[in-house]
Formats: structure tokens, C-alpha cells, sequence
């Protein structure tokens, strides 16, 4: 293994607390991860001694500049974006889509057509269908394959045409784990002259993303997802940012990017974003003066996506030895995500995540916004799925753990 994982769990604090005398167990990644000290002390140390807002000369106002365009640079590392002005930020995924659909859309008119996906997370289905609904635009929403569990790309090929605006997807589900070919989608996007608007938050944690070998032109995260605080941020390709309309107050500034950050934005969580990158960016193992950022955090993603991938082989392995377990995702550890969703032969999803939570091990049930895969496959109103996902932080035997506990409740 490229990397120390007990050294690494060190790192974070809720790893190694005691709840009613156990160890807790997080399987809950994709819902949320956990953080690091260095991310808490860069919160802290902001909030502590420089809470300000921007346009101050006192030092706490410069300080609070700095921490912006600090955050800028490293989410620009992290998706390798050309320059910093092309990173945005918001208070969450979800909010930056509402955001920049409304300013994309908002000379769309009837006859116009976009296209949306059941992979995805509901937050980049339902900011679409809100534009839409307001101009009278038709939405496509393309089918799951049920073999793949990436999207029918066949269907997506039959609806595109001269019509098209936009195509929404995401870059990895965060349900099924899958990873879409997002080059694959923009390229037939660009055929038509389609814009491509990808939901990075699942992917982010578990690959290294590269906007400029995409050409994509806008792609979400979260930091909250990998190991930050709950602020997202945005790229968008400069020609974008300076040519589209944001809403916002009339006093605020018309530069890019800061016309499309509406109010006064979660500084703090700027400076804990900052420090998750740069702990991301340590388990290269590469000291911080060896190397830039960006090339810091592809071997970071190289050793992260490695030692993940030893995660998914034993769960996957474990699991296909439970009769009547059903699996919804890809059976293989290529082009898919640490993240696996699954019903056992006994029980309610819910049931089995509340059996777990009480011996303190979380996992999710549900549909995780997912609804128009759940619809899909039936499941919607039957409970959807049991969601375990796991990080780089979590181990071999904490699945052994999860395991025990499955043969457990299907013994009782």
C-alpha cells in the first residue's frame, strides 16, 4: 500500500472516539466524510483571529482575501482549471446549480431541448427541470443500463439533435458508485453545440479530475465530500463566466468570478477547503516543496484510487457470497466509485441501516436523491437501497465488520 493507513486515520478525529464504548465505523461517505485536524485548525484559526469580509484594508479583510484566492488556487489544482479565475464558490452543490441554471437558461425557449440523466443525484435533474419548466423547454431524461449500471449511451445518442442546449450529468452516481464516460458525453454534446454541466461531488473524492482534458464546460464539487467543510465550488470555462447574466444584487462587482458569488461567502469554509486539498494532497507522500499542488494531488488520487480499489474487491468479494443479495451496480472494482448499493434477501433497507446504526456503524438507506434511478428500478417506494461507501480512511476490517453484522441480522 502507497500510504500508512493507520497514520492516516490518526489524522482524523472522529476515527478515534468512542460512542456507547465502541469505535464508530463510517460507511456514510458518500454522504459525508469525516476531517481532518489540519482542516479543523484552518477553520478555527480563521474564524479566531481574521473573521472579516472582503474590501477591508484592515488586516483581518486582507487576510480574508488571501483565503479566497488561496481556496481559488487549490480547487483550480484539484481540477487542474487553466487559471483561478475560472473557480466560483457557493454554499453547496445543490445551490450553485440552482444558481448558474437559472443564468444558463435564461434565454432558452420553446423548441429548445436538454437532457438529463436517472443516474443522477436530484439537485442536477430538478435545477434543470425548474429552467425548463419556466421557458418551455423539452427535457430528455436518459435511462440507467441495467447491465452497465453507466447510462444507455444509445439513448443519449437518439436525443440529441440541432435542439439540444444542454446536457447534464454526473461524473460518477453517487448510489451505484458507477463512473460515467464523461468524454464520451461531451464529445456528442459538442457535436451539436450542446453545453455540458457535470456533478463532480460524488466523483471528487476518488479520482483525479482534469477540466481541461475534458473540455467540459462547468463541473461541481463539494468539500464536504472529501474530507472539507460543507462549501462547494464551481468551474466554468471563462468565456461562460464573463459572456452569461448572474442574478445578484445590483452593487456587486461585474468581474468574473466574483459576480456569481451572491453575498457574503463562508470565508471559514474557504480556509477548511484550502486545507483539505493540502490534505489530499499529502498522501502523495511527496513533501511540500518536492512538487506543485496539482502534481502533488495526481499521485495522491493514483495511491488513493489503488488502495480503494482493494476496498471494493474485498466488499465485492463478500458480498456475492450472500444467497439472494442484490447488488445494483457493477460487479467489477473498474468504473466504479468505493460506493455500493444493495438489498439483502431479509429485512428493509431501513432496517438493517437502524440494526447497524445501534451497534455503531453507519450506513445509509433510501434513495439518496437518486429518484429517477430508484423509480427505474422499482425500488422507489419499496425503500429504496442500503448505501455502504467507502474513503480512503476506511479499512479491510472495518467491512469485515459490516459483513458480521449482515450475516447477523439475516440470522436472527
Amino acid at each position: 500500500m502507497p500510504f500508512n493507513i493507520n497514520a492516516i486515520r490518526q489524522q482524523f478525529p472522529a476515527l478515534n472516539q468512542s460512542v456507547d464504548g465502541k469505535t464508530p465505523i463510517f460507511f456514510d461517505g458518500p454522504g459525508g466524510s469525516q476531517t481532518t485536524k489540519t482542516t479543523l485548525n484552518a477553520i478555527r484559526d480563521y474564524f479566531a483571529f481574521y473573521n472579516a469580509n472582503l474590501g477591508s484594508n484592515f488586516f483581518s479583510g486582507v487576510k480574508t482575501t488571501e483565503v479566497m484566492q488561496q481556496a481559488r488556487e487549490a480547487v483550480a489544482a484539484l481540477v487542474n482549471a487553466p487559471s483561478a479565475d475560472t473557480i466560483s464558490f457557493g454554499g453547496s452543490a445543490t445551490m450553485l446549480m440552482f444558481n448558474f441554471s437559472r443564468a444558463i437558461g435564461r434565454d432558452w425557449q420553446e423548441g429548445d431541448e436538454i437532457i438529463i440523466t436517472a443516474a443522477d443525484h436530484y439537485s442536477n435533474v430538478s435545477s434543470w427541470k425548474h429552467i425548463a419548466k419556466d421557458k418551455g423547454v423539452t427535457v430528455h431524461q436518459i435511462a440507467v443500463d441495467e447491465q452497465t449500471f453507466e447510462i444507455d449511451y444509445d439513448e443519449l445518442a437518439s436525443k440529441i439533435d440541432n435542439n439540444t442546449k444542454l446536457i447534464a450529468f454526473t461524473y460518477a452516481s453517487n448510489t451505484l458508485g458507477s463512473v460515467l464516460d464523461a468524454k464520451r458525453i461531451i464529445e456528442m454534446a459538442k457535436s451539436v453545440g450542446a453545453l455540458t454541466f457535470i456533478d463532480a461531488v460524488h466523483y471528487a473524492p476518488h479520482f483525479s479530475i482534469d477540466v481541461q482534458q475534458l473540455d467540459c464546460d462547468f463541473l461541481v464539487l463539494s468539500a464536504y465530500k472529501f474530507t472539507g467543510p460543507h462549501v462547494a465550488a464551481i468551474y466554468a470555462k471563462t468565456e461562460h463566466l464573463e459572456g452569461l447574466t448572474p442574478y445578484k444584487v445590483e452593487p456587486a462587482t461585474e468581474v468574473a468570478p466574483n459576480r456569481w458569488e451572491q453575498g457574503t461567502q463562508n470565508f471559514e469554509g474557504l480556509a477548511g477547503m484550502t486545507a483539505a486539498i493540502e490534505y489530499l494532497a499529502s498522501l502523495s507522500g511527496q513533501e511540500l516543496a518536492d512538487s506543485p499542488l496539482r502534481d502533488r494531488l495526481e499521485t495522491a488520487f493514483d495511491n488513493i484510487k489503488s488502495y480503494e480499489q482493494t476496498l471494493s474487491a474485498h466488499f465485492l468479494d463478500k458480498l456475492k457470497a450472500i444467497e439472494g443479495v442484490t447488488l445494483y451496480g457493477k460487479k467489477s472494482i473498474e468504473g466504479r466509485s468505493p460506493t455500493f448499493a444493495f438489498r439483502l434477501p431479509k429485512g428493509t433497507p431501513a432496517e438493517f441501516a437502524d440494526f447497524c446504526a445501534k451497534r455503531v456503524v453507519g450506513v445509509g438507506a433510501g434513495n439518496f436523491y437518486a429518484q429517477g434511478l430508484c423509480e427505474q428500478l422499482g425500488i422507489m417506494e419499496d425503500g429504496g437501497v442500503i448505501r455502504a461507501g467507502c474513503l480512503h480512511y476506511n479499512t479491510i476490517e472495518e467491512i469485515d465488520v459490516l459483513f458480521d453484522l449482515i450475516d447477523e441480522f439475516l440470522n436472527a
